[in-house]
């Protein structure tokens, strides 16, 4: 009978934010793939786990994840952890789970800490739709690409970004979204240090200039404005009432549909196209 594997996310920073179901399964697992063998080790010498490693990473997941696979089938139980917050988001764990949906594997995500959501929460920008774009890739070609599709995205964007690269993204940011743009800079979460500043994309790039920054960051860039549309004039709606009439369309019908367009009372559009076959 197959095992399973679990998706067990670690402190992103506070080591007492590791949750009692996720120790739990950290010591019942037959072993623990992880992202770098040696972080991993060091939160479970902090738990008193003892528990087999293999490492599972970007340039090892293609032949490292068939191995894995294949213990799991055997019936061995496998708990996956990044280095930090929950696996298979941005990280290469979505290939591993891939895999094991493939071979028809049972997967279990355990909730626990996400610097995107912890992120998100404080930094004072709307929550209600958000989008998570993670690492903007580093061939310029490509990230140029990625931010001009976002140009006119409404919705709250979420990037990650490390220290040494933080004042390039912010200026490709700033020169994607404007200067006025809010951005909330979310630094060292859950640490002792951790600082939120919530400012414009002009302002930070100055900021940052500056001040070179220290530390891991997530990045949440105010969504789009959505663009305003000019409220239809008497002359508009007289103008396509004639249209559709001349399309064949009853003087009921043509009030109807061009109501229905402008977003007008159709009483509204009638008197204003009868009024218009009077003059």
């Amino acid at each position: 009978m197959a095992g399973m594997l679990y998706l067990v996310p670690t402190p992103i920073g506070n080591l007492g934010d590791i949750s009692a179901r996720c120790r739990q399964t950290l010591e019942d697992a037959d072993f623990i793939a992880a992202e770098d063998t040696r972080v991993t080790l060091k939160l479970l010498n902090h738990l008193g786990i003892k528990k087999s490693l293999v490492s599972y990473y970007e340039h090892n997941k293609a032949f490292r994840g068939d191995k894995i696979v294949e213990r799991i089938l055997s019936g061995e139980t496998c708990a996956l952890v990044s280095d930090a917050g929950s696996p298979a988001i941005s990280d290469p764990g979505e290939d591993l789970v891939k895999q094991c949906a493939a071979a028809g594997i049972p997967v279990c995500a355990i909730p626990g800490p996400c610097a995107a959501i912890t992120a998100l929460s404080i930094s004072g920008q709307s929550t209600g739709r958000f989008c998570f774009e993670g690492f903007l890739s580093t061939a310029k070609k490509s990230r140029r690409e990625h931010l001009d599709s976002l140009r006119t995205e409404q919705r709250t964007m979420i990037f990650y970004e490390a220290p040494h690269k933080l004042v390039p993204t912010l200026e490709d940011l700033r020169q994607a979204f404007g200067d006025d743009r809010g951005i909330s800079l979310c630094r060292e979460l859950t640490k002792l240090h951790e600082e939120v500043v919530r400012t414009t994309l002009g302002e930070a790039v100055a900021r940052y200039t500056e001040n070179p920054p220290k530390g891991e960051f997530v990045l949440i860039v105010a969504g789009a404005q959505p663009e305003e549309k000019e409220a239809p004039t008497e002359t508009d709606a007289a103008a396509r009432v004639a249209q559709l009439m001349q399309e064949g369309l009853s003087r009921k019908d043509a009030v109807k549909q061009a109501a229905k367009e402008l977003g007008l009372p159709k009483n509204v559009v009638y008197d204003i196209a009868l009024k218009d076959s009077e003059e």
